[in-house]
């Protein structure tokens, strides 16, 4: 069942984790590509050192993270790789969950380990941004059956935002299956 409008609007850190097993799903060429989602990572607008939102900050490549819960906010870094985030909270309360990690469900063994891999894996480029994931017809997550125990999920530091200093570089907002 897909995920309704209620499920992206809780506490981003709660939402990062509770994505853990759910199912993104992208509808391209007429196929489905699914996967399960298996790593994530919080931010936690303007107070956060490493969110794009930090002091308010509001621009036009940002912009889609003032969106409710429940909207695509992808950007290009390097010039090559997508990053797929997704809005977690109210409007105009800048707050999103990064998705870094999926294993796709068509093919064994094989884990998306990287916003990159996962962007390119499912087609996912600059024309999602701002794509409302409750009414979407080409991407949208859905509940599954799989629910991993606390024990299973290891948090950790954020990658690649030490430029955000000491302590934001160091909070465990990273959510990560280790066995699947």
């Amino acid at each position: 069942m897909r995920l309704k409008r209620d499920f992206f609007i809780q506490s981003t850190l709660k939402v990062a984790q509770d994505f853990l097993g759910k199912l993104l799903v992208r509808k391209y060429q007429n196929k489905l590509i699914a996967g399960i989602i298996t790593e994530t990572e919080a931010y936690i607008g303007p107070k956060d050192k490493a969110a794009h939102s930090y002091k308010n900050r509001f621009t036009k490549r940002n912009i889609a993270e003032y969106f409710l819960g429940g909207f695509c906010y992808i950007y290009l870094v390097y010039g090559m790789h997508w990053q797929f985030n997704i809005t977690t909270s109210l409007a105009n309360k800048p707050e999103c969950v990064l998705i870094r990690g999926v294993l796709p469900i068509s093919e064994k063994n094989f884990l998306l380990n990287g916003p990159g891999k996962l962007c390119r894996y499912f087609n996912l480029d600059g024309s999602f941004f701002g794509e409302d994931l409750v009414f979407s017809k080409r991407i949208w997550l859905e509940d599954s059956k799989i629910k991993f125990k606390k024990s299973e999920i290891k948090r950790t530091p954020r990658i690649g935002i030490d430029y955000a200093g000491k302590y934001w570089s160091k909070i465990k907002w990273r959510f990560v299956v280790e066995k699947i």
